[in-house]
């Protein structure tokens, strides 16, 4: 499998909300994850943010859904970028409020750094939080 095949596999993974155990086998231990939105500032490892979207669309957002819109690989610099939509509804327990039955169709991009084992060994998400937020009536 090349490394654009393995950050593939693991985007759709996560997405798929298939949690921790289908994901890690693509992740380098204690592989960073960085994001500069709110809801996403104290999550520190790939692992955490795996479990934090899992709770999000498992709990939150049931029947929540992402569409893929493109995907590249940049072999100098071992990153696989995926620019996708993920659209979800606060009907479930979970989140800052009660269920407010708001919809949110926030875009995002994931940076997934390769090290050269294959592994994913650094994340970066890349989202407006506070559009998605004001959309599902938490802000």
């Amino acid at each position: 499998m090349n490394l654009l095949e393995t950050a593939e596999k693991f985007f759709h993974t996560c997405e798929s909300l298939k949690g921790w155990d289908a994901c890690k086998d693509s992740v380098a231990d204690n592989a960073k994850f960085i994001a500069q939105c709110e809801p996403l500032t104290e999550i520190k490892t790939v692992k955490d943010y795996v479990g934090w979207v899992t709770g999000l669309g498992t709990i939150t957002a049931p029947g929540c859904a992402y569409e893929l819109h493109a995907s590249a690989y940049d072999e100098a610099n071992k990153t696989a970028i995926f620019y996708a939509t993920f659209t979800g509804t606060h009907s479930g327990e979970g989140g800052p409020v009660p269920p407010t039955n708001k919809t949110t169709n926030t875009h995002y991009v994931y940076a997934l750094k390769m090290n050269d084992k294959g592994k994913i060994e650094s994340m970066i998400k890349i989202w407006n939080a506070s559009w998605a937020l004001r959309e599902l009536g938490w802000m």
